[in-house]
């Protein structure tokens, strides 16, 4: 489809929202959780079990929506399910309701992205490469509810995270009833999904991704609580946040000539060296305000140049009838895998040895992603169309 041709501030509009939930589930729902009485271990186990579903639940969608050719359908019906899920954790809550609510709602919300990263895609059609101009609305959704909600954490407890993640649940609901389907479908693979799997870089991408998402753990499930112990006010958690997908945005709206230029394979190789160096930043300056600032622009890479290329690579990789569940695997592996990897180890650890070692071991998950990257990733691999 032509780019004029784009249902581009459709588009634009839900990967806000549902950024903007990721933008409270990630810098403050621990804090929640805190405030709320659960222990290190616990807010560790919780978060896993929202990162948990993501191993099965995307490959069931994502299976579903290959096989109907319906993906906003599915979208929708799983959008409107994760808004009557989550409200429920206004009922009662103790550590196995929050426990069940976490889980339903991560196996409904988790339907969405996978299969609206197709949509996108297939919308583009041959412009693929300006995906990062789409998704760049994402990262400013997550900015403007940092913002937004760490300055109303200065006047009010942290009993208001629920409710705006509720407001951002039904804004994704909303949005997702403007997009339609893509017309510029895929055409029907030959190459079934089990042949595309034997393809040893195609394994070492998902191994990559799963260790770069482990690595994430200590930060995306206790950097505020990080902070927090370390003096930093609510405003200046939320702004650090802020800062790390400022870089991101930037980083989005070059990636489509940056890609072509390097390659898909440099481009993972010094996302996860940079990503190295941030963890250990975080983990040595925790009171040196502008080392804290160096390691949230290095986002850029650990994040957003990663995420672009991944998206990338799986686009060129699984083809026709594979495009959804080759989108679902990579959610698997990384956001799920991954995430309940991070999750859990950050968890057990955070107490004994400590913050900064936990965050050390992060650094040397992406690192090892960077010797596999070096070692088995190889951008030839590839199947042709």
């Amino acid at each position: 489809m032509p780019l004029s041709q784009l249902p581009y501030w459709r588009l634009s509009g839900f990967y806000f929202f549902y950024f903007a939930c990721l933008g409270i589930l990630v810098p403050y729902w621990s804090l929640y959780l805190k405030w709320e009485g659960f222990s290190p271990s616990q807010i560790g186990e919780l978060t896993a079990i929202l990162m948990a579903s993501r191993i099965i639940a995307p490959n069931i969608w994502g299976w579903l929506a290959d096989y109907y050719s319906r993906r906003m359908r599915i979208v929708r019906l799983a959008s409107f399910a994760t808004i009557i899920v989550f409200a429920a954790i206004f009922i009662d809550q103790s550590y196995l309701s929050v426990a069940l609510v976490l889980m339903l709602f991560s196996f409904f919300w988790n339907a969405s992205l996978p299969q609206v990263e197709v949509t996108t895609l297939q919308h583009l059609g041959e412009h693929s490469h300006h995906y990062s101009k789409i998704r760049l609305w994402g990262s400013i959704g997550f900015i403007v509810i940092v913002m937004v909600l760490g300055n109303l954490l200065e006047q009010f407890e942290p009993k208001i995270i629920p409710i705006a993640l509720l407001i951002s649940i039904t804004g994704i609901w909303l949005f997702s009833l403007s997009v339609p389907e893509s017309s510029n479908t895929s055409e029907h693979s030959t190459i079934s999904l089990k042949t595309i799997l034997k393809r040893p870089s195609v394994i070492a991408f998902l191994l990559i991704c799963l260790l770069m998402q482990a690595s994430h753990g200590p930060y995306y499930t206790f950097y505020s609580i990080y902070l927090e112990q370390h003096d930093y006010s609510s405003s200046v958690i939320g702004q650090l946040w802020a800062l790390g997908v400022m870089s991101e945005v930037i980083i989005f709206l070059v990636m489509h000539r940056w890609l072509p230029k390097f390659g898909l394979r440099n481009v993972f190789m010094v996302s996860l060296l940079l990503t190295s160096l941030r963890w250990l930043l975080i983990a040595a300056f925790p009171q040196n305000l502008p080392a804290l600032i160096m390691a949230q622009f290095l986002h850029a890479a650990s994040y957003g140049s990663f995420h672009a290329s991944a998206i990338a690579w799986v686009h060129r990789h699984f083809i026709g009838n594979t495009q959804g569940r080759g989108q679902a695997l990579y959610s698997s592996a990384s956001f799920g895998i991954g995430g309940v990897i991070g999750s859990l180890f950050s968890g057990y650890l955070w107490d004994s040895p400590g913050a900064a070692w936990t965050f050390i071991i992060a650094s040397v998950l992406s690192f090892l992603g960077f010797i596999v990257a070096y070692r088995w990733l190889k951008e030839t691999d590839s199947i042709m169309r």
